[in-house]
């Protein structure tokens, strides 16, 4: 094997694609840190990636239907139904520990449903999952008669142990971070994550080559289901109530981070890391707002052209790689004409 054709190291795969988000983001914290050196505090830190988090996990799991050209917008509703959900039960006298499968499984479920809609009836995602946002946050107010639910068992290690540190670090903060690794396997490493690629890269012609495409986009959409359960079970673990009102606007942050990390609306390739950090970008500037004690009307504005300035920065990055910081060789690249072999896999490997 050539060294042109050899596979490419993985940390030259993840400094090539998420370089770009890495220096916004060194750059966000290192330029408000120079402003207000209390920025830089760790516990300052270890806030803005516990807010994070929600979000983030919500991210890292839309990056599936992302890259293949489909959306899920219910997950602010998903999340708020989760927590309420879970707060019901533990008030009706069930186990926390209990009650976490059951929001895990429901949102999973949900999640599927709605692949199985978009497929079957052939309807955009977009509709379908924007008409499920209304009926989950609906679900989630009527369970919750419209209020918060409080009460809960304190003392619980559910509690005290996912909404509370271990090693000095919250809990959720933890999960995330194994969250994306272990997404990052499964979207790069495993034949899901290819079939994934394959269908958004060309959905006819992996449907022509016999691509269980009905079973990937269910599956995917059920991913990202599961992955806005996960954030409302340390929702509920970290705000110990169940408020229906939760997460508005929370998808559409997501689907923002996503395309800030490197995972574009066309499908076909996508970045779990890149999806997180994009998020951490959102959350910083939304911290480091307060920092530069900005007027809040303008928080909206402010945000909306930190995405720009990231977006444009990581595309110039990405349009120069060919003979920047990690250049890929002229024959590798007349070898394989068109997309990169990484994200358009053999769909015979696949079936």
């Amino acid at each position: 094997m050539s060294a042109d054709t050899a596979p490419r190291p993985w940390y030259r795969h993840v400094l090539r694609d998420e370089l770009g988000v890495v220096l916004v983001l060194a750059v966000l914290v290192g330029v408000v840190g120079l402003a207000h050196p209390d920025f830089l505090r760790p516990i300052n830190l270890l806030s803005t990636a516990q807010s994070s988090v929600y979000v983030g996990l919500m991210a890292c799991g839309m990056v599936f239907p992302l890259a293949m050209r489909e959306v899920d917008l219910s997950l602010g509703g998903q999340y708020a139904l989760g927590i309420v959900l879970g707060a019901v039960l533990i008030r009706d006298g069930w186990s926390p520990w209990l009650a976490l499968p059951a929001i895990l499984v429901v949102a999973t479920v949900l999640g599927c449903l709605n692949g199985a809609i978009t497929t079957y009836l052939r309807l955009p995602s977009f509709i379908v999952t924007l008409a499920a946002a209304l009926l989950f946050r609906g679900a989630a107010l009527a369970l919750a008669d419209g209020k918060q639910i409080s009460g809960m068992p304190l003392d619980h290690a559910f509690f005290t142990v996912l909404g509370g540190e271990l090693a000095g670090v919250p809990t959720s903060v933890w999960v995330l971070l194994v969250a994306t690794i272990a997404l990052t396997v499964v979207f790069t490493r495993t034949r899901f994550g290819a079939r994934v690629r394959a269908v958004g890269s060309n959905p006819d012609a992996a449907e022509f080559s016999g691509l269980p495409i009905a079973r990937t986009r269910i599956a995917a959409l059920g991913l990202s289901g599961f992955m806005g359960g996960v954030a409302a079970v340390l929702g509920l673990a970290f705000f110990t109530a169940g408020d229906p009102t939760v997460g508005n606007g929370y998808e559409l942050t997501a689907i923002a981070a996503c395309i800030i990390g490197g995972t574009p609306l066309a499908g076909g390739r996508g970045s779990v890391p890149g999806a997180m950090l994009g998020n951490l970008i959102l959350t910083t500037v939304a911290a480091s707002l307060v920092f530069l004690q900005v007027p809040i009307n303008w928080t909206t504005f402010a945000t909306g052209a930190v995405i720009l300035v990231a977006v444009a920065f990581d595309s110039v990055l990405r349009r120069t790689r060919g003979h920047g910081l990690f250049p890929r060789s002229r024959r590798n690249h007349e070898t394989h004409p068109g997309p990169d072999p990484d994200h358009v896999p053999d769909a015979e490997r696949l079936r």
